[in-house]
């Protein structure tokens, strides 16, 4: 790979990168890692019985899951390997990682599986497989292979504090490869479904305020409007369980299965609303591409009766002064306590409760009446949605001890 960069005097110079990549058809189709070939003028690829070719065009890319298609023309078939079901991937099989570490040529090393549906929060669709095969600086968009030859995931990334391996490597597993792969040869992008939610996880605070014996699903902060989830009466303090037959255990289990799915396609999902399991039935969207399922903006989790908060009704000075958004309405938070509950749980000067205990607040009163209400019931905790600044939203439940 050749990048401009600009030389001590001034002067673009050419630079090379090292990467690895695989053969999946014979025509001439390569996988590789996006950030191999990120930025690249030209692309040549080295064959292990010494022959180049040069790539003609890059068929996609996409940075997500930071995976790359190429495409070559040789004169003759190019030997291919072909991918298998990395689903049934266990804890402790044997797995092989071929690849061009330091430039040195193609080489082998051997490891087991350390670990599957790994989250390295590299973005927001991580599954990786983990591996102690070594994985080295050039073995980025190598493939895993399984003992019966089939490429089970793709070399991505390593956690080193020296650069080398140190026995902690990432691969993309091949379903997830094989799915972004199809659609860059089809339509030269990928085209993931999307719901139009933003959410965060149910914390143990959480999950008896919303009904949850314990915690589990995708609480979701805000729905976008005019979205699918939007059309369908999804809403704030919402939990989705499961999509489309998928268990939703935790909130970063929802982007991955939206984002598996089939734009346009219908998908069941049960949703704890107000203490009880409904079920809807969503088309799934096309996501655009400034929008994402994902974690609400701050997912932290984190109200002197007041918890250690000092409360305003909203008001046009108020507004200005913390540059709130027109769109937000509630009561407005001029002062925390430090050390207090709400200082512990991240509420901050400037936030926005928009709701106690699932009821709307516009005046400081109607807050306190909602604690008062709380701790007659002898509830723990007291939970908020609160709005920042952009009106982005998110749960907080707050202890009243």
């Amino acid at each position: 790979d050749f990048f401009d960069e600009e030389g001590p005097d001034g002067k673009p110079r050419k630079v090379s990168s090292l990467g690895s990549g695989f053969v999946i058809d014979p025509s001439g189709l390569i996988v590789t890692n996006n950030h191999v070939i990120e930025g690249a003028d030209e692309i040549i690829v080295n064959f292990t019985d010494g022959s180049k070719l040069k790539v003609v065009k890059i068929l996609g890319h996409d940075p997500k899951t930071d995976l790359a298609l190429l495409l070559v023309q040789p004169t003759k078939p190019l030997k291919a390997v072909s991918f298998g079901n990395s689903s049934v991937l266990r804890v402790g099989d044997w797995v092989m990682a071929i690849g061009n570490p330091f430039g040195l040529g193609g080489s082998l090393t051997v490891g087991v599986v350390s670990a599957t549906k790994r989250d390295i929060n590299a973005g927001p669709y991580d599954d990786f497989i983990q591996t102690d095969a070594a994985i080295n600086r050039g073995n980025s968009g190598g493939p895993l292979f399984n003992m019966e030859g089939e490429v089970i995931g793709v070399n991505t990334a390593i956690i080193s504090p020296t650069g080398g391996s140190i026995g902690i490597g990432f691969a993309v597993p091949s379903n997830t490869a094989v799915r972004v792969l199809n659609q860059l040869k089809e339509y030269g992008e990928t085209r993931r479904g999307w719901l139009g939610v933003h959410v965060q996880n149910v914390t143990d605070e959480m999950a008896f305020t919303l009904g949850l014996e314990a915690p589990k699903g995708a609480l979701v902060a805000s729905v976008t409007p005019d979205g699918p989830a939007a059309s369908v009466g999804i809403k704030p303090r919402d939990v989705i369980l499961d999509f489309g037959g998928q268990t939703i255990r935790s909130m970063r289990d929802l982007p991955r299965a939206v984002a598996a799915g089939t734009v346009g396609m219908d998908v069941p999902l049960k949703v704890l609303r107000n203490g009880e399991v409904v079920d809807v039935i969503v088309e799934l969207g096309r996501l655009p591409k400034e929008e994402k399922d994902g974690p609400a903006p701050d997912e932290r989790q984190g109200g002197s009766e007041l918890l250690g908060l000092t409360i305003e009704p909203l008001t046009h000075e108020l507004r200005d002064r913390f540059r709130i958004s027109g769109k937000v309405e509630g009561v407005v938070v001029t002062g925390v306590a430090p050390g207090s509950p709400a200082a512990k749980k991240h509420i901050k000067v400037g936030d926005v409760i928009v709701e106690v205990t699932q009821e709307a607040v516009r005046q400081p009163d109607e807050v306190l009446a909602r604690l008062r209400a709380v701790r007659k019931s002898g509830r723990r905790r007291v939970l908020f949605l609160l709005a920042d600044a952009e009106g982005e939203l998110r749960f907080v439940a707050v202890p009243i001890g």
